[in-house]
């Protein structure tokens, strides 16, 4: 048996126990939910010290779950083969990396993407690291969205920034360009996420159902664009959901420039044809993980990393006329 902990944090609450530990598990393949499953009827999880067998229990945020991981689904998991492909760190000590993803590569491997994932690019970078430490990614981005990822470096660094990450005086900003016109400058979204029932790739707002899920946005900056809106959101996480801030921006009548799934064809409104021809050609959500601040579990320093606009959004704010934030 292996043991893994894990500190739930706020994403966690309300969240069935198979959900749950199915999202921190995302780097063990094997994990799979049936597996999950059979681990907790086996009485092989807990919550707190005491053995739960239920896998609709429900979490809440600061529980410590205990998982012991038969040694066959460890070994059944093939083993992460080192990638070649340049990491763009900004931030590394001997208990922390933070590093800025590239729009396109997705995060871990899945049966669809075995190799060339940051998740690959991260085990060729821990070659060097002491044999007890492995990359282990803290949360996750969609592989179209760009910006700041989180790495511990073992196990128990893991825990801890899951349980400062989830502190009221962290945060963790997004920079988003919407469709729509935002006239409020700041406030917040508070609408319940759930899987689409018919089309489980996709995500559904409601007021009642599902996951309780909140987003606070602030507008940086708008565009005069009079049948479309244009404006640059902060977004910044309370909860950490699947697709949150994409369905959430979608929901209020703002979709995401670009976004595949919850987007909309807005640019056909602009009038200026070079700048609808520029926002019809930008390839993916116009979504960036942007800055992170937090205190360092170990050094007790606050630690404020920002991860720079990639080219391909910094182009298109300056197509807009915005300044690089």
């Amino acid at each position: 048996m292996a043991i893994r902990r894990i500190l739930s944090d706020r994403g966690d609450t309300g969240r069935r126990l198979d959900l749950v530990l199915r999202r921190h598990l995302a780097d063990l393949e094997s994990a799979t939910r049936n597996r999950v499953q059979t681990w907790i009827d086996a009485g092989t999880v807990s919550i707190n010290g005491y053995a739960v067998r239920r896998v609709a229990t429900r979490v809440a945020a600061g529980d410590v779950l205990t998982v012991d991981i038969p040694e066959s689904a460890l070994q059944g998991s093939p083993a992460l083969l080192p990638d070649s492909r340049p990491l763009d760190i900004l931030f590394e000590d001997d208990h922390v990396l933070a590093v800025n993803k590239t729009a396109g590569v997705v995060v871990h491997p899945t049966h669809a993407h075995p190799a060339g994932t940051l998740m690959n690019a991260l085990v060729r970078h821990a070659e060097a690291w002491p044999v007890t430490d492995r990359p282990s990614i803290v949360g996750r981005l969609d592989k179209l969205t760009s910006g700041l990822v989180l790495v511990a470096k073992t196990a128990t660094m893991h825990a801890a920034l899951q349980r400062v990450l989830a502190n009221r005086d962290a945060s963790k900003d997004y920079l988003a360009l919407v469709y729509g016109h935002v006239r409020a400058s700041r406030g917040m979204i508070d609408l319940r996420l759930r899987r689409d029932p018919v089309d489980r790739r996709r995500v559904i707002a409601s007021n009642a159902v599902g996951a309780p899920s909140l987003t606070h946005f602030e507008r940086l900056a708008a565009v005069a664009a009079p049948r479309a809106g244009l404006a640059l959101l902060r977004c910044r996480l309370v909860t950490g959901r699947t697709h949150q801030i994409r369905v959430h921006l979608a929901a209020r009548g703002w979709p995401i420039v670009g976004d595949p799934i919850y987007g909309e064809p807005r640019f056909a409104r602009i009038i200026d044809t070079t700048l609808a021809a520029t926002l019809s050609k930008f390839p993916r959500q116009a979504l960036h993980a942007w800055r992170v601040s937090f205190t360092h579990p170990v050094t007790m320093a606050l630690v404020q990393i920002e991860a720079p606009l990639p080219q391909d959004l910094n182009g298109l704010m300056q197509a807009l006329k915005l300044a690089s934030a």
